[in-house]
């Protein structure tokens, strides 16, 4: 593990791409951040990629494997967003690897609503088995989260015949024209892009951190909301992840989640766990939903299902996923072969490995480090999260037990500090004052600690940073 550079010459790219490129499990920086090579790719994209389209840090990908990212320029970086929870078993996980080169050997795409192919079924058969919920369930495979919102609430709309969507505070659903409207930051997903969806109310949520309220008294909270602002009888879905992801990975109070399914079924409403970020083990269980006691009327999954391959899902009440008429859903590319094919492989790589258990073992173990950490430094306010799910709230210094004001400003020092020393760290938070940890269950504890390392030096830059000028400003 290496966080100053090497007198070694950078590796040139021609290097990185053979076969014979052995990721090793460590933290190597070779260059500067970013490396020349990557520097002149980034040129080029600059010609031809959106602006719309940005990266955290414009360094370009080569090489990846485990919980490792290796960059143009030979540089290793310990993942510790994985994709943004995609790469959940490990990135290029060979079982996965092996089973989408052997279907795609065999045929990659015929359409299932055309020609159908048992790969859908079988995924379809793991999701109704593994969801929360011992009821008859069926799904419908599509291609991305966002896709995977729209269906949930175009199905719950045909079952209820309703038409109102509910959402909570600091929800992120996606960037489609829907879900932007289902998101509670605007900025940068719905800024300039209006008029917006209609019909779509967001409710107070559960953020014990800021709020203080019981589980049943944020449920009593938001239920009052819900009654009173849209009213049951128009209501058609409640759409909630169970963690919630770029709002900040708030962790419901306990009773909340049942609670608002209690009031959701006696009224008619489906009730939506949105898990494409928290599902597909990452959080010790299969889905989030089993932390809490609930069990939703749909589930919507993405992201890690596929081992980075575009897939997703809607899996739900048999009843409920019954309501739309044939040719109603489904789409071009959903439900890919090759795609399902990865994803049965992580359906096996999940039981095989252990994952559960190893999603526990980082929660753990990074828990452990943070505390420490926390305890050293009075920016970070709350750790909170479940499994390889975590996150640290940062806060102005000396107010994580008063007023809790938000530290954005350490969060981007922190972040582009790490990424500079070879950690690749996300943000979150609606007021962007979040670090979130969603690192592959590959990440093994001394890849945690020497990340943890990284962190620490990095919040001990930025304190020093401050007092620099301060000092300055004093004379």
């Amino acid at each position: 593990m290496t966080d100053t550079l090497t007198d070694s010459a950078p590796i040139a790219a021609a290097d990185i791409a053979p076969t014979q490129y052995v990721v090793t499990q460590e933290r190597k920086i070779r260059t500067a951040i970013p490396g020349p090579i990557s520097a002149a790719l980034h040129e080029r994209r600059r010609a031809v990629v959106s602006d719309g389209v940005s990266s955290m840090l414009p360094v370009y990908i080569a090489k990846a494997n485990g919980a490792i990212v290796v960059d143009v320029d030979g540089n290793q970086f310990i993942d510790l967003g994985a994709g943004i929870g995609v790469t959940t078993i490990g990135h290029t996980e060979a079982s996965v690897v092996a089973a989408a080169v052997e279907q795609s050997q065999d045929f990659i795409h015929t359409l299932f609503t055309v020609t159908p192919y048992e790969e859908y079924v079988r995924v379809a058969e793991l999701l109704a088995e593994h969801t929360p919920g011992d009821f008859a369930k069926k799904s419908v495979l599509i291609n991305s989260g966002a896709e995977a919102v729209e269906n949930g609430v175009k199905i719950a709309r045909k079952y209820t015949g309703r038409r109102a969507v509910a959402v909570l505070d600091h929800a992120y659903h996606g960037r489609t024209v829907l879900t932007m409207a289902m998101n509670y930051k605007a900025m940068p997903y719905a800024t300039g892009y209006g008029p917006l969806a209609s019909d779509v109310y967001h409710a107070p949520s559960s953020y014990p951190y800021h709020d203080g309220l019981t589980g049943a008294e944020a449920a009593v909270r938001t239920i009052t909301y819900l009654d009173k602002v849209i009213g049951a009888s128009d209501l058609a879905c409640l759409v909630v992840e169970p963690i919630q992801g770029e709002g900040g990975f708030m962790v419901p109070a306990d009773g909340y989640l049942p609670a608002l399914q209690k009031w959701c079924t006696a009224n008619g409403v489906v009730m939506i766990a949105d898990e494409i970020q928290s599902g597909m083990a990452r959080s010790g269980k299969y889905f989030a939903s089993e932390h809490f006691g609930w069990i939703p009327d749909l589930v919507l999954t993405a992201k890690g299902i596929a081992g980075g391959f575009p897939l997703a899902a809607v899996t739900g009440r048999a009843e409920i996923m019954d309501a739309s008429q044939p040719g109603g859903l489904g789409g071009t590319f959903g439900g890919n072969p090759v795609s399902c094919a990865a994803a049965i492989a992580v359906f096996d790589a999940i039981e095989a490995n252990n994952l559960l258990g190893e999603a526990v073992r980082i929660g753990k173990s990074l828990t452990t480090g943070l505390t420490a950490l926390k305890n050293k430094y009075d920016i970070i306010g709350e750790i909170r999260g479940h499994g390889a799910m975590m996150a640290i709230e940062l806060v102005q210094p000396g107010t994580g037990d008063t007023t809790k004001a938000p530290n954005a400003a350490a969060v981007s020092a922190i972040s582009t500090y790490a990424g500079q020393h070879g950690v690749l760290l996300l943000t979150a938070g609606t007021y962007g004052n979040v670090l979130r940890f969603l690192p592959s269950l590959a990440l093994s504890d001394s890849l945690i600690i020497d990340a943890l390392s990284v962190i620490d030096d990095a919040i001990a830059a930025h304190a020093a940073a401050l007092t620099a000028a301060l000092t300055a400003s004093s004379h």
